[in-house]
Parts: C-alpha cells; structure tokens; sequence
C-alpha cells in the first residue's frame, strides 16, 4: 500500500538543503507559484516552502495556503522523481480559492515530473 505521510524525511529541514535548490535549479512557475527543483540522489521527492511576508500579510493566508500546498504535496509525492522542490509564492494570494491552488500546483508537479523523466531516459 502507498503511503500519503508527509514526514520528515519528505521535508527540506536547513538552511544548506534550502541553499543547495538554489543553486542551479530547474524552475517552473504559473501565475501564482514558482517551484524551483534540483535532483536529491534520494528515492523520493522533499518539499521546501518559502512564503514571505511581504506577499501575502496575514499568518493565517500564509498558513491556509502552507496547508494546501502540504496537502497537494502529499497526495502527488509518488508521481515525482528524487528532487528537492523550493516553492515560493509570486504575489498576495491570500484571496485565491483552495481549488485554484490545487489546481495550479497539479500543472506544476506534472511540469516537474515530465522533465525529470524525460531527463532520465534520454
């Protein structure tokens, strides 16, 4: 049976994993989102979520959109190769709905997967 945790191990923890994402990565982006993403030699993918102030105000924006984020997350984590993902968010999202959310991190984690799959066989 798979697993739906999001666990520790599927987390980046220090500022030196954080670091290393941001060196050369592998970006994709939508209208609300940009995801950067490098290769981890780990069998599994690791989430970093980085929301600023400056953009969306109000702890509880941040944390309901941190929520959604660890949630869709969760539920595509075996669709993706060993990458360590940095999420960080482009503008006040604060009013988007939770389906949009959903829905535009679902294209974003499809983007990923293809190229480091496509990258892999070639």
């Amino acid at each position: 049976m798979v697993s739906l945790k999001f666990g520790r191990e599927l987390r980046l923890l220090t500022p030196g994993q954080f670091d290393n994402v941001f060196q050369l990565p592998f970006r994709v982006s939508s209208p609300l989102f940009t995801i950067l993403a490098k290769a981890n030699h780990l069998p599994h993918a690791r989430l970093g979520l980085t929301i600023a102030k400056k953009r969306v105000k109000l702890a509880v924006h941040r944390n309901r959109i941190k929520r959604c984020v660890r949630n869709s997350f969760r539920l595509h984590q075996h669709e993706l190769p060993g990458v360590d993902l940095v999420l960080m968010v482009k503008g006040d999202i604060s009013n988007t709905a939770n389906d949009e959310l959903h829905r535009q991190l679902e294209k974003l984690w499809r983007k990923i997967a293809r190229h480091y799959t496509a990258s892999l066989s070639a």
